[in-house]
């Protein structure tokens, strides 16, 4: 049997983007070393950014809900209308003395056995949590007149995957007749050196191989069972030992060796990350035993091994809740999402506390669109501009940022008359404002952030 045919025969069962990660990588590693070249020396202190995903387009007009100008607020929304009486009211200092309310279930003070989970008021309250209102895809600042009157826009605006992907890529234009890449793959192409010689992917996705963690060099590491269709133990499996053997052949052939080496590093790979996740005494700070709960308790493990196992200074991870959907039954399960979302997030944050890095590890939402104002029947249909959270130790919380829409069907912020509101903040002043944290170049965010020269200003300084 040839060398190739035993092994792909051989029973890896391996994530497709971790033998992709590698692929792509394999030949810059391979050029230095025979170039004698020194890999560039790792950032001196550690930082991640987590972005978590809320698929299905996240109703904001029910996440950030105005206290003051609360009887507007209800006439429009009618049936999904939160009573005032449950709002969690909040003070930004960025709004002149204006009251706004959280729905009630960001904070929920539910009791999951052995531990209560209060949700992101406290983080709000100590400065931890902030709110970039009605950000969204844009190709330039537009106005109500310029988008009425045809000026550029995001392509297929409304379109559930068509959105998701400008999300996660920053290209909000002809997105179907180029080849995607996401924000998060090209921040890792840009920032991979300040990880010094780490081998380990400096992205790991919880939620799949999603766009966002992808470009021309980077793939994420997708978690995995690791190797099956051997017996245990696995080092004294004959065929485990012989594909071992086998990828230590013709390695004078430089495509062969290659390709070898990238095999081996996916198996480490894999391996490493396992032992990570399957440490149980790295972190414990309890999590929700909810989806959402689950994909972050994870990060916090793969965290807590940064240094000992991967030697790692800068890292990305993706996380996603999905249900957000809501045309119709709107209050309740977004209710329920919410309460996950808060739950999860806050137990992740108090875990970023016991690893004594919360302030190196910036969590940020994200979600295909926003909904309309006005109901469908119990629901709400796609819109665009939405309110996102950050959370972290570093975060300047307890105040909104960008431009909260005015909540007037017709108005100015309305694309028409239900209450889709034009975007005032660009996703590339969200990205980029997150990236220039994480450690990106300034001669690089034309890069990652191709339309970033059309917004002002660039950094909207929700970090330090």
């Amino acid at each position: 049997m040839k060398r190739r045919v035993f092994l792909s025969r051989s029973g890896i069962a391996l994530g497709g983007s971790v033998f992709a990660s590698s692929v792509r990588n394999f030949g810059l590693v391979n050029a230095l070393a025979q170039t004698g070249k020194a890999i560039d020396s790792p950032a001196p202190d550690y930082k991640a950014l987590v972005c978590i995903f809320l698929f299905g387009g996240n109703d904001c007009n029910n996440t950030i809900i105005p206290y003051d100008g609360y009887a507007n607020y209800f006439t429009r929304r009618g049936v999904l209308a939160i009573p005032q009486a449950n709002l969690l009211q909040v003070s930004p200092p960025s709004q002149a003395g204006v009251k706004y309310g959280l729905h009630p279930s960001l904070s929920p003070e539910i009791s999951l056995p052995p531990q209560t989970f209060s949700g992101l008021l406290p983080l709000w309250n100590s400065g931890k949590l902030a709110v970039l209102c009605n950000v969204g895809t844009l190709v330039q600042p537009l106005t109500r007149a310029q988008y009425q009157g045809g000026s550029p826009r995001p392509d297929n605006l409304f379109s559930h995957e068509d959105q998701a992907n400008q999300l996660q890529s920053s290209i909000a234009i002809n997105t179907l007749l180029s080849p995607l890449s996401g924000w998060g793959g090209r921040l890792s192409d840009k920032t991979t050196m300040l990880n010094g010689g780490a081998t380990f992917p400096m992205i790991v996705s919880l939620s799949g191989a999603p766009l966002f963690a992808t470009s021309d060099t980077t793939r994420p590491l997708v978690p995995s069972s690791g190797l099956t269709g051997f017996t245990a133990p696995i080092a004294t499996d004959p065929r485990y030992t012989t594909m071992q053997a086998l990828l230590t052949i013709d390695r004078q052939n430089g495509l062969v060796n290659a390709a070898s080496d990238t095999m081996q590093r996916a198996v480490a790979n894999t391996d490493l990350l396992n032992q990570a996740l399957n440490d149980n005494a790295s972190v414990t700070t309890m999590f929700p035993a909810t989806g959402l709960g689950d994909q972050l308790k994870k990060v916090a493990r793969v965290i807590a091994k940064r240094s000992t196992l991967f030697g790692m200074q800068r890292q990305i991870f993706f996380c996603s809740i999905g249900g957000f959907d809501t045309h119709e039954n709107q209050l309740t399960p977004q209710g329920s999402l919410f309460a996950q979302l808060s739950q999860a997030m806050k137990a992740f944050y108090d875990a970023t506390v016991e690893l004594t890095v919360s302030s190196s590890v910036t969590t940020f939402t994200l979600s295909d669109f926003g909904r309309t104002l006005l109901p469908t029947g119990s629901g709400s249909d796609h819109a665009w501009g939405g309110h996102q959270l950050i959370m972290g130790g570093a975060v300047i919380g307890g105040d909104f940022y960008g431009t909260f829409p005015t909540l007037t069907p017709s108005g100015p912020d309305d694309t028409g008359s239900q209450g889709r509101w034009i975007p005032k903040t660009s996703l590339d002043q969200y990205g980029w404002s997150l990236a220039r944290w994480f450690g990106l170049a300034g001669a690089d965010m034309g890069t990652v952030f191709p339309n970033i020269g059309n917004f002002a200003p660039q950094d909207l300084a929700f970090l330090p």
